[in-house]
């Protein structure tokens, strides 16, 4: 039977992340460190190079717009907006979870935007405890297909499931029903958290079963008990997801302790908020970074507010590099950090 309450809840989601109110008590830790700053930079700032390539895609910044929605009118416009805005700045770009349309095909065009994206990044997406739901490779494969992606992402949500009223919390024996995707879909494949962090226990895990792109999504930035206890009618799920505002790894935490030879590629998203930020993620580890809330914001004002909101995130990252000697984006990585506190 086809949950045409999906949809709803998607709208609701979108409401609440863009009042602001729903956020996380956690420090991303971004703030507690600086770069040891350069004043011989040794280079022109006109040929500071920010373009990396990821999966056989090369972007003019390491920098993707993180799943956000799909499913309605609503969603198919912002979708539209931000895709073809990805395709203007050369970004990566994932779509929300696509399970309202595997549900109901009908809801597929607010997910179809690689004719707005023809060059860009993409990742398909989807819960990965739906496979204890009954998906399997085939929804998989149809998730991909369906908007002509380069990876699909599964993405991780036990906390969020537990304040969704509708949610789904049988996570159960989950790692070898991954290995079973990772071994037969033909393109790469992602494991996601959601605002909580991926620990480097968690991240060896998921590698050694095939998991080829690791997106830690720290905390930091916004709380989804938070934004499900607001949905809900159920004074004990309201009073209790308080006790979770605090919950989760930082971002910066989960940088840290992953290895950099785990094997896999990391995306640093969760409160990357600035240039600068991506600089240290980058600095630490991460292969690109990632972005929801602060476009989100943006597009349902304005594509200028959008546009902007690039520009700004270029010439940080690119005043980062230039301060601290870094040419392009390898150099970056060596660049010297100092922990403040």
């Amino acid at each position: 039977m086809i949950d045409r309450t999906i949809a709803c809840r998607k709208d609701e989601h979108l409401a609440l992340v863009c009042d602001g109110s729903a956020k996380s008590t956690v420090c991303s830790g971004f703030d507690d460190y600086r770069f040891e700053h350069c004043a011989f930079p040794e280079t022109d700032f006109a040929e500071i190079d920010t373009s990396v390539e990821f999966l056989g895609r090369k972007m003019h910044m390491p920098l993707i717009i993180s799943p956000i929605t799909g499913g309605g009118d609503k969603s198919a416009k912002i979708n539209k907006g931000l895709a073809e805005l990805a395709n203007d700045f050369n970004l990566g770009f994932s779509v929300g979870s696509q399970r309202v349309a595997l549900e109901d095909e009908s809801l597929e065009k607010s997910f179809k935007i690689r004719d707005y994206a023809p060059n860009v990044l993409l990742f398909a997406n989807i819960g990965a405890v739906q496979l204890n739901y009954g998906y399997s490779i085939d929804e998989c494969r149809r998730a991909v297909d369906m908007i002509d992606a380069d990876a699909l992402i599964l993405h991780l949500n036990p906390l969020q499931e537990i304040f969704q009223s509708e949610g789904n919390t049988d996570f159960s024996n989950l790692l070898k029903k991954i290995e079973r995707i990772c071994s037969s879909l033909e393109v790469a494949v992602g494991v996601k958290e959601v605002g909580c962090g991926i620990s480097a226990s968690l991240a060896k895990k998921i590698c050694d079963a095939g998991v080829q792109i690791i997106d830690i999504a720290g905390a930091g930035s916004v709380s989804w008990p938070a934004i499900e206890s607001s949905r809900s009618n159920d004074v004990v799920l309201r009073h209790s997801s308080n006790a979770f505002l605090s919950w989760g790894n930082p971002t910066i935490e989960c940088l840290r302790s992953i290895p950099k030879k785990l094997g896999a590629k990391i995306i640093a998203s969760g409160s990357v908020k600035t240039g600068v930020d991506m600089a240290k993620a980058l600095a630490l580890g991460a292969d690109i970074c990632g972005n929801a809330s602060d476009f989100l914001r943006r597009i349902v004002k304005s594509r200028v507010e959008c546009e902007n909101f690039v520009e700004s995130l270029i010439l940080e990252l690119k005043a980062a590099m230039f301060c601290t000697g870094s040419k392009n984006i390898q150099a970056l990585k060596s660049a010297k950090l100092v922990k403040i506190n």
